[in-house]
């Protein structure tokens, strides 16, 4: 049986150091480590609070701000475009355009690309300026300074509103430039020249209407005559288009709203373009042998009251608004009030006729002077005592004839005041035209209780009250209408984006005077024009019969609001027989050669009138003229 085996015994080494506890020295404190506890239970209290903020900014954002947040975010990511509406087009009666809407560029540049230090080169900018000079029609120093104002800009706008020729024309320069360059290793001075697309009224017959017109503004709208008057449906309505965008640039892949804009309509005036030219000759030539002030021509339809024409002179060209004169830059012919002088006694004598106190053959004796009131009366000659018919007094124009037949309209004078008001405001003396044009002048007549002093006497043959060359037309167009009045009209209709034509209201017509009243007045004034005791000889149309009267006035200085010069005009229709067209002309203050209105007005009235009767193919008189008797012996 085998023995136990003994366990081995440990090699004996070295003995391991026995640790001795510390102990303190006499009178020291024992050092303990702190309790991690209350910093942990701090820390959590400051994690807590923190998370909590976050918790509530989180659901202020999420819930209670959500939707003022959203719509930030988005206002940010989509960027609003307005589209801008094509304006609509302004055209004469046969549709031709007067004012229509072209594409246009505006002309920039970086000025910043034209530094010394980015061009290597001196003088880039004056270089710049005298190439692009004669293209945009500006200065070359005005050109420079602003290519220089701003050395660091990368933008600024050299020129507005140019058209695509004149764009085509700094694009071959561009090229010419850059080529030149390369031959020459030098720069392109015009490398930064760019453009922006933009649109622009234009005006194709340059001052052609222009005062009736008027014009655009830099903003787009209106800013004068019809222009501003048929804004609204001239102007259309703007679109919208908003797009997402990234860094300022249009993300592709993202949404795109769109609002298309509303074109304008195109408006179709009563005017000929044929005739508005040859009256706009006829005037303007006569303003200046006459060294006037300004003049203007009228042209009715006598039947449809429709405006054939509307001149002005002197003009200015709404394409280059910068260089116009500021002092043309009107429709005159509804904007002046003038007292008409002799013109007007037609409706003194429609009133005398229509009440039944004379006939066209009534004898009236004219005196070389007639006192009344605080002065004494006399016509434009000196002359000895006329005897003369009703008929006689119309055609030599007499102020004292006129007076004394105004007097038999009422058993005193004021009743025979209240009677001529009456027929003066039908004819519409003192109240607006019906044109609703802006600026237009209703005239001036006082009520027949204010006719104090001569003016009882002076309003009869035209002096005492005013009206603009509108109101003067119509008051012939009246007479050529048998009597009754058609409310002038500037506008034939509109045409929609569809292409639908919306006529025009038609006119409202009033009746003035008896048919036989105009008829007598019609004869009586082709006595003006065809006798050769008449004042408008110079009228005569050859092959038609004209009815006409000549008018010269006193005028008032718009200055100093006292008389000074004169206003010289003639107003007729014809052919007399059978009318048709009314044609009125006035000159303010004529200072060259003659101031009597069938001296200088005369020659316009026929020039303007022929032309008319041609471009309308009106066929002549088949009829010689009554030629009523203008003396009794």
């Amino acid at each position: 049986m085998t023995a136990p085996r003994q366990p081995r015994r440990p090699v004996p080494g070295p003995a391991r150091p026995v640790a001795r506890p510390v102990r303190p020295r006499p009178g020291s404190q024992t050092l303990r480590l702190g309790s991690p506890r209350p910093r942990l239970r701090l820390i959590g209290v400051g994690l807590t609070l923190v998370l909590l903020v976050f918790t509530v900014r989180l659901l202020q954002v999420q819930a209670v701000d959500a939707d003022a947040y959203a719509a930030r975010a988005n206002l940010n990511r989509y960027i609003p475009v307005t589209l801008a509406a094509e304006r609509g087009a302004i055209t004469d009666r046969s549709g031709i355009d007067l004012a229509t809407t072209v594409d246009a560029y505006d002309i920039t540049a970086a000025p910043d690309l034209l530094t010394p230090e980015r061009i290597k080169a001196q003088g880039a900018a004056r270089q710049a300026a005298e190439l692009l000079s004669p293209v945009l029609r500006e200065p070359v120093e005005t050109l420079e300074q602003k290519l220089t104002a701003n050395p660091k800009s990368k933008y600024v706008v050299l020129a507005r509103r140019q058209t695509p020729q004149v764009w085509k024309k700094i694009t071959e320069l561009k090229k010419a430039q850059a080529d030149k360059a390369a031959r020459k290793q030098g720069a392109n001075v015009l490398a930064g020249v760019n453009r922006e697309s933009h649109s622009k009224r234009v005006y194709p017959n340059g001052e052609l209407a222009a005062g009736l017109l008027g014009f655009v503004s830099a903003d787009g709208q209106g800013g004068g005559g019809l222009e501003a008057q048929l804004n609204k449906q001239l102007a259309g309505k703007e679109g919208k288009r908003v797009y997402a965008q990234s860094g300022g640039r249009q993300v592709p892949t993202g949404d795109v709203k769109e609002q298309a804009a509303v074109p304008g309509s195109d408006v179709e005036l009563t005017i000929d373009r044929d005739i508005q030219w040859a009256a706009q000759n006829a005037i303007a030539r006569q303003v200046e042998q006459s060294g006037a002030d300004r003049g203007y021509v009228v042209v009715q339809d006598t039947r449809s009251g429709e405006i054939l024409s509307m001149a002005n002179a002197p003009g200015y060209n709404p394409n280059e608004l910068a260089r116009a004169d500021g002092s043309a830059m009107g429709n005159f012919a509804l904007q002046d009030a003038y007292e008409p002088g002799s013109v007007s006694k037609v409706m003194t004598m429609a009133a005398v006729l229509e009440e039944g106190v004379a006939t066209p053959s009534t004898r009236v004796e004219v005196p070389n002077r007639l006192p009344r009131a605080d002065r004494s009366f006399a016509d434009d000659v000196d002359h000895p005592t006329w005897h003369l018919t009703l008929n006689g007094v119309l055609a030599k124009s007499s102020n004292i004839g006129t007076i004394l037949a105004s007097e038999q309209l009422g058993k005193s004078r004021r009743q025979a005041n209240e009677v001529l008001y009456t027929y003066l405001r039908k004819f519409g003396i003192g109240r607006p035209s019906g044109l609703g044009f802006p600026g237009e002048t209703p005239g001036i007549l006082a009520k027949p209780q204010e006719w104090k002093s001569s003016r009882p006497y002076t309003i009869p043959f035209g002096q005492g009250l005013s009206l603009n060359a509108v109101q003067a037309a119509s008051v012939y167009s009246t007479i050529a209408a048998g009597g009754e009045r058609v409310q002038p009209s500037l506008v034939r209709g509109t045409k929609g984006p569809d292409g639908h034509f919306a006529a025009a209201p038609t006119p409202p017509r009033t009746r003035v005077i008896s048919q036989k009243t105009a008829r007598q007045l019609t004869e009586m004034l082709e006595s003006v024009v065809d006798d050769q005791e008449g004042t408008g000889t110079k009228a005569k149309i050859p092959g038609y019969r004209v009815a006409g009267k000549t008018g010269t006035s006193n005028r008032v200085d718009p200055q100093t609001g006292r008389y000074h010069g004169y206003t010289a005009s003639f107003a007729g229709f014809a052919p007399a027989d059978q009318p048709r067209i009314t044609v009125y002309c006035a000159i303010q203050n004529p200072t060259r050669g003659s101031y009597f209105g069938g001296q200088i007005c005369g020659p316009v009235f026929k020039q303007v009138m022929e032309f008319a009767l041609k471009t309308l193919q009106v066929p002549p008189s088949g009829s010689q003229p009554p030629r009523l008797p203008v003396s009794y012996e």
